[in-house]
């Protein structure tokens, strides 16, 4: 075996660059979600689009920490928001950030119980 036999090309090296980034985009996103608050703000979003008092309520913290919050993962794309009047309504900014906190919860359900919530509703 030579070294010139392990030499990859260009296009594999392509193909490890943008895999490389997706990993990191990947791995940025579950750190966003790897917060608590966070997390239960995606939670609450699951539902359908809230104001800053209603999710303040919702998750039990300061209006500012929510805020921050909803700005960083607004920021980072899995949110957006919409006026209404003076108010500033957020969800959830796709089907896959849904799928992706919803998964994170049941998972997290399996953990804890052998009987998970979610499998009582089917």
């Amino acid at each position: 075996m030579y070294a010139r036999d392990n030499v990859a090309d260009a296009s594999e090296l392509q193909k490890r660059a943008a895999r490389d980034s997706v990993i990191e985009a990947a791995a940025v996103t579950l750190s966003l979600l790897g917060d608590a608050t966070r997390l239960r703000l995606a939670a609450e979003l699951l539902d359908g689009e809230y104001d800053v008092t209603t999710l303040t309520a919702a998750v039990g913290a300061a209006r500012p920490a929510v805020s921050q919050h909803l700005a960083k993962l607004r920021l980072a794309g899995l949110l957006t928001m919409r006026r209404d009047g003076r108010r500033a309504l957020y969800s959830l900014a796709d089907e896959h950030v849904q799928r992706l906190v919803t998964e994170a919860l049941h998972m997290a359900e399996h953990r804890l119980s052998d009987h998970p919530g979610h499998h009582r509703l089917s």
